[in-house]
């Protein structure tokens, strides 16, 4: 079993998913996304590191990580060129993964989900006046739940010292899946915490013995945004580079 942090945006679920609890087996196409383009970037526990060959499935750019999860590659919409690795390359890269549920059709990770968390993000108007809203670096949390919500909140606007409105909103939760048949970054981080040696351990060897509860509270701390603890570069894929297990 390995262990994957995922993005579910609240507009992805508002739309047309379906919400879940933690404990329930759910099956979801996912996709490799720059770090930087998810709410103003910032992040370092959710990054997720892939690495494997690259291929075309039904006209969809994918990567098959090595260890066995298959997610889709995204595009730059800024840019005019497709910068993407090709099918046939053979990739290592650092981005987030997150739900996608609109446009292509590609192979779905299928898993038990493990951890919900729900992510509260600051945004401010980019000028004094502008009503044109951004998310605020650095400034999010995270509170842990027991079932995603299908609905997402947010709270009345205020005016920041420097001049611009400010308010918060729930932008979509942060969910650990774990997929059988693969291994991961924080399948890794999991076993250090636990004290388990990673020289031939055995798949799921990180969860076993865990209650669910206690597997969850675990997760989260590996999964917080207190505070950045490096800042990693870009990929060539678009990503984000970081240290590697």
């Amino acid at each position: 079993m390995g262990l994957w942090h995922v993005f579910y945006a609240d507009w992805q679920m508002e739309c047309c998913g379906t919400p879940f609890s933690v404990g329930e087996d759910v099956s979801w196409p996912l996709m490799l996304v720059d770090s930087g383009s998810v709410l103003g970037g910032g992040w370092h526990d959710q990054l997720t590191k892939v690495a494997g060959p690259v291929e075309d499935v039904g006209g969809v750019r994918v990567v098959r990580e090595e260890t066995g999860l298959t997610a889709a590659l995204a595009a730059d919409p800024d840019s005019e060129e497709d910068l993407r690795p090709k099918p046939g390359d053979w990739i290592r890269s650092v981005g987030m993964l997150s739900v996608e549920r609109h446009g292509a059709v590609w192979p779905q990770a299928a898993g038990r989900v493990r951890s919900v968390q729900v992510l509260t993000q600051v945004y401010a108007e980019s000028a004094p006046g502008s009503r044109s809203w951004e998310p605020v670096r650095g400034e999010r949390g995270l509170r842990a739940v027991d079932r995603c919500p299908k609905w997402f909140t947010e709270t009345e606007g205020e005016r920041g010292a420097d001049g611009r409105g400010r308010h918060s909103r729930e932008p979509g939760v942060v969910v650990t899946l774990d997929v059988p048949g693969t291994d991961s970054w924080l399948s890794h981080a999991v076993r250090e915490a636990r004290g388990i040696p990673h020289q031939d351990a055995e798949p799921g060897a990180e969860t076993a013995g865990l209650s669910a509860a206690d597997l969850a509270a675990l997760l989260q701390t590996l999964s917080t945004v207190a505070g950045p603890r490096g800042r990693p570069g870009r990929s060539r894929s678009g990503g984000r580079r970081g240290r590697h297990a």
